[in-house]
């Protein structure tokens, strides 16, 4: 176990997997354990620029009682593989292997926690695990696969255009390169034309799981729900998800240029943790 002043102690190990190990971080819980918490990282350099929060999120929950396991997935972070080898359904293996781990290693019921897109392969695993789940927890969940991919595309375009290269292009053409067959980089990531297929697919509104109470937090300039995660709690709740909405101010931490925090938002996460029944 390692600690560093007065943090909590965790312990960084590889968990063998297919293709490799899989980098993770083990938080203990202090004192007596309410359960575990098990969390899926955003895509690219969202992770990287998330890191912090994740971090900071992990030791509140500790402190809370919660143990929480933080696994980088395949060809992310420090796991083993390369960024162009990712693929949605090994992602969902990863998870499922962690949270084999986790179960047997800490008590309690186990939540599953995502953020940005990590949230819709949160919501995506809890309909197909073989684990079940006591809570989901969804920090900024992405509303649509196919624009999130959009988005992502833009920054080849952009990329392009600073360079100086000719314009043409356009996310439709980029679409169809990936439709053909061809891994695309873009701002330093392969990205493989399945995972991005894959992706396009997925809608947050459609996959309401079952019998799994959602908490769902969006951080934004007005510190109140957006109307498109309206709508999609909407559909959660007409197909008999229970969903509770909250939202606080803050800047978009995941996106940003320099390393940012959300203290807002880690308060009221550990607020709607600490009166989640055990």
């Amino acid at each position: 176990m390692i600690g560093n002043g007065p943090r909590a102690p965790f312990e960084a190990f590889f968990l063998p997997a297919g293709g490799g190990g899989r980098f993770c971080i083990f938080h203990p819980a202090s004192g007596a354990p309410l359960g575990s918490i098990l969390y899926a990282h955003p895509f690219a350099e969202e992770m990287n620029k998330s890191r912090r929060m994740a971090a900071l999120q992990a030791r509140a929950f500790c402190a809370l009682g919660y143990s929480v396991l933080q696994i980088d997935l395949l060809g992310c972070g420090d796991s083993s593989g390369e960024f162009g080898e990712a693929r949605w359904d090994v992602w969902n293996d990863d998870l499922a292997l962690a949270a084999g781990w986790l179960a047997r290693h800490a008590e309690g019921p186990m939540h599953l926690w995502g953020l940005r897109l990590g949230a819709l392969l949160a919501a995506d695993h809890v309909r197909q695990a073989p684990q079940s789940f006591a809570g989901l927890l969804l920090w900024q969940p992405v509303l649509s696969g196919a624009q999130f991919m959009t988005q992502f595309l833009r920054l080849r375009l952009g990329a392009e255009m600073l360079s100086g290269a000719a314009a043409g292009k356009g996310t439709e053409q980029l679409r169809a390169q990936l439709a053909a067959g061809e891994a695309l980089e873009i701002a330093g990531y392969e990205l493989a034309p399945q995972l991005a297929s894959a992706i396009q697919r997925l809608d947050l509104a459609s996959l309401a799981p079952k019998n799994v109470p959602a908490q769902w937090f969006e951080v934004n300039a007005e510190g109140k729900p957006s109307p498109g995660l309206q709508r999609a709690a909407r559909a959660w709740s007409a197909g008999g998800a229970e969903v509770h909405l909250h939202a606080v101010r803050g800047e978009p931490f995941w996106g940003s240029v320099e390393i940012a925090e959300c203290a807002e938002l880690i308060a009221a996460t550990s607020s709607a943790m600490d009166l989640t029944p055990a």
